[in-house]
C-alpha cells in the first residue's frame, strides 16, 4: 500500500480499503523514480475519510496547494505545463468558477471581472491584508497595493502599479479599489482627510468627462490616466498629480451604434437645474442634439445620469472649483452640443452658409465672442465644425486635469520642515491592446503604447530576476524571450520610424494624402520583418489587406491599420479670443506666433509616452492585468476564445515563460523551515542552529535532487513545481498526525489546568464565605462583605419570584435578620404599587359599585342575615323592565335608579304594584304614569327590620326584592346611611296623624304578608332565607 504523486501533481492511493484516507505517522522520504513519479513510502494508519479535508486549507500559497485539483493554483508559476496555454486557461477557469478572481504570475496579478458584487472589498478585508507579507494570504488587489505601500515606507523609494486590459475588464474599478484601500489604511489627520477626499472625488469628475458607454462597457475610460499619490515620511497621503493620455476626441462628434458620447453631456441634461439649462439654451431631451443620438441609446438602464450629476457637483465643490469655473465649464459643454446642431447649406458660389443662426447665438452667449467666416464648401464646413468641437473638448479635458492637479498639489510641504522625505505610488490605468474590425489612428497609438509597456514589463521583470539571483549568489542563466524592441523601433525610431514618416508627410510642402503616406512607408520600412502592405505581401496574405491598409506584427499578434483619414494632421487657429476663460487658457495667442514646426498628434503622443516610460523606469513596478470573461457581462460565464485572445494580447504567457525560466518557487529559509520542519526528525520540533543549515538538513532528508534546487544566501530556490507539490502533500499528511497528537496533549493539559484552577478557586471561595458567615453580624468589612452580598443577592432573587401579585395576597418571603428593615420597606413599596396599580385599573362604573358596596357594608355587615352572600352580586344600575312609564321620559323626572315594589295600603294593608324611583333629591312612588307619592330625602328618618319591607312615615309601606341594593343606593343618594337601623321582632309605624300601627315579623314555612286578626301587619319569612330585609323610614311627607 503506498501513496503516489505524479509529475502532474495528481494524487492516488494503492490499497485495499475503499473510503479511507491514509495519514502518515512517521517522517517523509521522497524517493525519485525514473518515470518522473514520486513515491512516498510510509507506515500507514487508516482513518475515516473526511469529505471536507480539501476545504480546511491554509490561507497562504503553500497551504492552498492541497485544493489545487478543485480551485487550481494561485500562482501560475506553479503550473507544471507553464508553456501550455490550455493549462493556463484551465487554471484560470477553475478559480473563476470558485469566485477566485485573482491569480498571481510571480508578483503580477491577473484579475478576471466577475460582473457581480463579491464580499472581498470590505474594511475587514482591508485590515486583513494590511502589513502582511505578499504570499501569506490569497491573491488580492489589496496585496498588490499593500506590498507597494509597505516597501515604499520601509525603503523610501517610489512605486507604480500598472493596470491594463480591454475595455470592460475592470481597470477603472481596480484603480478605485486601490485608492479606497489607501484612504482607509493610511494614517490620517483632519488636513489629510481633505486630501483623501479630493483624491477619491477626482475620479467621478474624470469619469464624467472622460468615460462613456461602449459596446463592451457601460463606463469605459476613453483616455489613459496616470495618477501619482504623494506620501509624507509617515506614510500619509499628502497630495497627488494626474497625467492623461490620448482622450478619444472623435467620440465627441461620432458614436457607433449602441454607444454614447461622454457621460457629462447626459448628466448635464438630466440633472442640471432648470435655470442652468435655460441660461445655456439647452433642453432636457438628448434626442434634440445631433452629437448625442448617433449611437441611438441616449437612455441606458444601468446608468443613473441624474444621481451621477449630483455626485459630480459635490466633487466640484470639494475639489475647489469656483462658480466662475463651473459657469465657463458648463458653457463649453453646452457649446459643443450647439455646435453639433449647426447645419450648412450651399449658396450660389458653392460656399457653405448657415440659414438658421440660433445655435450660433447660443454659442456666442456662453462661449465665443464672434463668428468665424471662411469660404468653405459644405463638406469642409462640417469637417471644420467637428474639428472645432473635438479641439475644444480635448483641450478642455486637459484644462480640467490641470485644475484637479492644482487642487491635489501637496500644500503641506510648504509647512513641513521635512519636505525631502516624500515618496509616491503611481497608478497607471491604461487601455489594453486593441484589435477591431477597422483599426484607425487611435488603435495605432493604443497598441504602440502597449508595445512599449510590454517592453518595460519584460525588461523590469528580467532585471528584478537578475538582481535577485545576484543578491542570492546564484549564477544567472540567460533567459530566451521575444524582445519587442524591434517593433517599438519600427514605430518610434527617428527619421525611420512610422511616426517620423507621418510627421514628414503631414508637414511637408504640397498636398499630402493617405496614399502618399502609405507609399512613403513602403519606401522607408518596406523591408522590415514586422511591416506588411498589400503591395509587399505574398499572394496568400495580399487577400486580407486592402490597398489603403498596412499591417504590423505586434508581440501580441498581427494588426491591420487603415491609413485613410486618421493619419492626417489639422491645425486650428481660432478660439483664442473667446470670452470664456477656460477656452482662452486652452487656446493661447502665443501658439499663433510660434514659427517652430508644430508637432503632430502622433509625435505628441510619442513624447508623452516616452516621458511616462521615464517616470515608470524610475519607480519600482507592480502589475495588474485585467481580463474580461465574456462580451455579455454575464456572471459565471467563461468564454475560452475571448479569454485566450486577451491572454495573448496581454502578454501573460510571455511573462510566465520569463518568470518560470529560472526557478518556480523561492522562499526565505526561515519561512521554509518553519513550514516543513516536521518532515525531518532533526528539525522537529525545534531547530536551534542557523535556518540555512536547517533547510539543507531538511531537503537532504526528504531527498531533493541537486538539479531541483539551489541554496542562496537567504532563500531556497526550487526549480520544478512538482517538487514543491510532493513536499506540500507530505507535509499535509504529516500535519494531521502531528495535529492530532498536539491537539490531544494540549487538550489534556488544558483540562488539567482548568480543573486545578477550579479547585484552587473553590478553596478560596469556601474559606472566604466561612469567614464571612462568622462575621456576618458585624458592620460591612472586607471579612464579611462578599458573604453579605451573596445573602442579599440570594434573598432578592428568591423574592423576585415570590412577590405578591394582588392586593389581597398578604404573603411575604421571610427575610434574613440582616435584611429585615430592607424587606419591610420593600413590602410597603410593593403593596403601595399593587394598590396604585389596582386603583388605576378601576373604571368609573366599578368605582360607583365599590362606593355602594362600602355603604352596604357599613349598614348591614354583622347585622343582617344574608348580607355575606350578597357581597359578590353586583348592584344593577336600574331594575326597570322593558316597559317604562311615559312620565319617566320627562326630563324633569330624570331617574338615577328605579325598581318594582309592592305598596301596602294603610287601610287593610292591601297590596298594590308600584315603581320606586330614586332621583338626585327625592324618592317617588309611581303607578303607571302617575306619581303617587314624593318623599324628599331631607325628611327621612328610619328604622329597619328583617323583612323585605321599606316603610316611609305617612302611609308608605313597600315590599322590595333587592333590599340591600335599594337601601344602599338610597343611602348614597340621601347621604343618610347612619339613619338605617336593623331591628328584630316587631316594628311600630304611624298610619296617619296620631295613629300608629304594628308590624310583626315571624318565621314560617313560606314567605307571606297578611293582616292578622288583631289588626297587625304580619310578615312571615322562611327559616334560612337570605337577602330579605325590612326597613322603615319615617317621613313628614303626606301621600299625594
Amino acid at each position: 500500500m503506498g501513496f503516489i504523486v505524479t509529475s502532474s501533481g495528481e494524487r492516488s492511493w494503492k490499497g485495499n480499503e475503499p473510503g479511507v484516507v491514509c495519514f502518515v505517522p512517521g517522517f517523509a522520504h521522497i524517493n525519485h523514480q525514473k518515470a518522473g513519479v514520486y513515491c512516498l513510502a510510509f507506515e500507514l494508519r487508516l482513518l475515516p475519510l473526511d469529505k471536507e479535508v480539501e476545504d480546511n486549507t491554509d490561507a497562504n500559497m503553500e497551504g492552498a496547494l492541497i485544493a489545487r485539483d478543485r480551485v487550481g493554483v494561485q500562482d501560475f508559476v506553479l503550473l507544471d505545463s507553464h508553456t501550455s496555454e490550455t493549462s493556463f486557461l484551465n487554471n484560470l477557469r477553475k478559480r473563476y468558477q470558485e469566485n477566485l478572481i485573482y491569480t498571481y504570475i510571480g508578483t503580477l496579478l491577473v484579475s478576471v471581472n466577475p460582473y457581480k458584487e463579491l464580499d472581498i472589498y470590505t474594511v475587514t478585508q482591508m485590515q486583513l491584508y494590511r502589513g502582511v507579507n505578499f504570499f501569506e494570504l490569497p491573491p488580492h488587489l489589496y496585496a498588490i497595493a499593500d506590498n507597494a505601500y509597505r516597501v515604499m515606507c520601509s525603503e523610501y523609494n517610489n512605486h507604480f502599479i500598472l493596470i491594463s486590459g480591454e475595455s470592460g475588464a475592470g481597470k477603472t474599478e481596480a484603480s478605485k479599489k486601490i485608492l479606497q484601500y489607501y484612504a482607509v489604511t493610511c494614517p490620517t489627520t483632519e488636513q489629510l482627510q481633505i486630501v483623501r477626499d479630493r483624491l477619491l472625488l477626482s475620479n467621478p469628475v474624470l469619469e464624467a468627462f472622460g468615460n462613456a458607454k461602449t459596446l463592451r462597457n457601460d463606463n469605459s475610460s476613453r483616455f489613459g490616466k496616470y495618477m501619482d499619490i504623494q506620501f509624507d515620511f509617515k506614510g500619509a497621503p499628502v497630495g497627488g498629480h494626474i497625467l492623461s493620455y490620448l482622450i478619444e476626441k472623435s467620440r465627441v462628434v461620432h458614436q457607433n451604434h449602441g454607444e454614447r458620447n461622454f457621460h457629462i453631456f447626459y448628466q448635464l441634461l438630466e440633472g442640471g437645474d432648470k435655470d442652468l439649462l435655460c441660461w445655456l439654451g439647452l433642453e432636457r431631451n438628448p434626442q434634440k442634439y445631433a452629437y448625442l443620438i448617433q449611437g441611438r441609446c441616449a437612455k441606458v438602464f444601468s446608468i443613473n445620469d441624474k444621481n451621477d450629476w449630483k455626485i459630480v457637483r459635490k466633487a466640484f465643490s470639494i475639489i475647489d472649483f469656483t462658480e466662475k469655473d463651473l459657469e465657463h465649464l458648463f458653457g463649453i459643454v453646452a457649446s459643443v452640443l450647439h455646435l453639433g446642431n449647426i447645419q450648412f447649406e450651399e449658396d450660389s458660389n458653392g460656399h457653405a452658409i448657415i440659414r438658421n443662426g440660433t445655435q450660433i447665438k447660443w454659442i456666442s452667449k456662453v462661449s465665443l465672442t464672434s463668428q468665424v467666416l471662411s469660404p468653405l464648401n459644405v463638406d469642409l464646413a462640417f469637417y471644420a465644425r467637428d474639428a472645432v468641437a473635438k479641439a475644444i473638448y480635448g483641450r478642455t479635458f486637459t484644462w480640467l486635469v490641470n485644475k484637479i492637479n492644482g487642487s491635489l498639489a501637496n500644500k503641506v510641504s510648504n509647512l513641513s520642515s521635512d519636505s525631502t522625505r516624500k515618496t509616491v505610488i503611481g497608478l497607471l490605468d491604461i487601455y489594453g491592446f486593441e484589435v477591431l474590425d477597422t483599426n484607425s489612428f487611435e488603435q495605432f497609438c493604443i497598441n504602440y503604447c502597449n508595445e512599449k509597456l510590454q517592453q518595460l514589463l519584460i525588461e523590469m521583470t528580467l532585471k528584478a530576476e537578475q538582481e535577485e539571483y545576484e543578491l542570492e549568489g546564484i549564477e544567472w542563466e540567460p533567459i530566451p524571450y521575444f524582445n519587442n524592441k524591434i517593433i517599438c523601433d519600427l514605430v518610434e525610431q527617428k527619421h525611420k520610424g512610422i511616426i517620423s514618416i507621418l510627421d514628414e508627410e503631414c508637414l511637408r510642402p504640397g498636398e499630402a494624402t493617405d496614399l502618399s503616406f502609405l507609399e512613403k512607408l513602403e519606401e522607408k520600412v518596406g523591408d522590415h520583418a514586422h511591416f506588411v502592405t498589400r503591395k509587399l505581401a505574398d499572394q496568400k496574405t495580399r487577400k486580407s489587406i486592402d490597398w489603403v491598409d498596412f499591417r504590423l506584427l505586434h508581440y501580441a499578434g498581427e494588426v491591420t491599420y487603415c491609413a485613410v483619414g486618421d493619419f492626417s494632421f489639422v491645425l486650428f487657429q481660432v478660439l483664442c479670443n473667446s470670452k470664456n476663460g477656460i477656452i482662452r487658457d486652452c487656446f493661447l495667442l502665443s501658439e499663433l506666433d510660434n514659427r517652430r514646426r508644430p508637432e503632430t498628434v502622433a509625435t505628441q503622443f510619442k513624447n508623452s509616452l516616452m516621458s511616462l516610460i521615464e517616470i515608470l523606469m524610475s519607480k519600482e513596478p507592480s502589475y495588474v492585468r485585467c481580463i474580461k470573461p465574456n462580451e455579455n457581462k454575464e456572471p459565471g460565464k467563461f468564454d475560452d476564445f475571448l479569454i485566450r485572445h486577451q491572454v495573448k494580447y496581454l502578454g501573460l504567457m510571455e511573462h510566465l515563460r520569463v518568470r518560470r525560466a529560472g526557478f518556480a518557487y523561492r522562499r526565505k529559509y526561515e519561512l521554509f523551515l518553519q513550514r516543513y520542519k516536521s518532515l525531518c526528525p532533526a528539525t522537529w520540533p525545534h531547530w536551534h542552529g542557523p535556518a540555512a543549515e536547517g533547510v539543507e538538513r531538511l531537503i537532504k532528508h526528504i531527498g531533493y535532487k541537486p538539479e531541483e534546487y539551489k541554496l542562496g544566501r537567504t532563500k531556497i530556490f526550487i526549480r520544478f513545481p512538482k517538487t514543491l507539490f510532493a513536499t506540500e502533500d507530505a507535509f499535509e499528511f504529516r500535519k494531521h498526525l502531528l495535529g492530532m497528537a498536539a491537539l490531544e496533549a494540549c487538550w489534556r493539559g488544558a483540562l488539567a489546568r482548568k480543573e486545578a484552577k477550579k479547585r484552587t478557586w473553590a478553596v478560596q471561595i469556601i474559606r472566604k464565605f466561612i469567614n464571612g458567615f462568622i462575621n456576618r453580624k458585624k458592620p460591612l468589612c472586607p471579612e464579611n462583605i462578599e458573604f453579605v452580598r451573596l445573602v442579599q443577592y440570594n434573598y432578592f432573587m428568591k423574592l423576585r419570584d415570590h412577590v405578591p401579585k394582588t392586593v389581597l395576597d398578604k404573603s411575604w418571603l421571610r427575610p434574613p435578620s440582616i435584611l429585615e428593615e430592607t424587606s419591610e420597606m420593600l413590602k410597603k413599596i410593593c403593596i403601595r404599587n399593587l394598590v396604585r396599580k389596582y386603583c388605576r385599573g378601576v373604571t368609573d362604573e366599578r368605582k360607583v359599585q365599590l362606593q355602594q358596596k362600602v355603604v352596604a357594608s357599613a349598614v348591614f355587615r354583622g347585622k343582617k342575615e344574608g348580607y355575606l352572600q350578597s357581597i359578590n352580586q353586583p348592584f344593577a344600575d336600574t331594575r326597570l323592565s322593558e316597559y317604562t312609564p311615559s312620565l319617566l321620559k320627562d326630563s324633569a323626572l330624570w331617574s338615577l335608579y328605579a325598581t318594582p315594589v309592592v305598596k301596602y295600603d294603610r287601610n287593610g294593608f292591601k297590596a298594590r304594584e308600584r315603581l320606586l324611583v330614586l332621583t338626585q333629591s327625592s324618592a317617588y312612588v309611581v303607578e303607571m304614569a302617575k306619581i303617587k307619592q314624593k318623599i324628599d330625602y331631607a325628611t327621612l328618618k328610619g328604622k329597619a327590620n328583617s323583612v323585605p319591607l321599606l316603610c316611609f312615615q305617612g302611609d308608605v309601606i313597600l315590599h322590595c326584592e333587592h333590599i340591600f341594593e335599594v337601601v344602599s343606593k338610597l343611602c348614597v343618594l340621601a347621604n343618610k346611611q347612619n339613619l338605617v337601623k336593623v331591628v328584630q321582632g316587631s316594628l311600630r309605624f304611624r298610619i296617619g296623624s296620631g295613629k300608629e300601627g304594628t308590624m310583626v315579623f315571624t318565621v314560617g314555612q313560606e314567605s307571606q304578608i297578611f293582616k292578622a286578626k288583631n289588626g297587625q301587619l304580619t310578615v312571615v319569612r322562611p327559616q334560612l332565607s337570605s337577602g330579605n330585609v325590612a326597613h322603615t323610614f319615617s317621613s313628614d311627607a303626606q301621600p299625594l
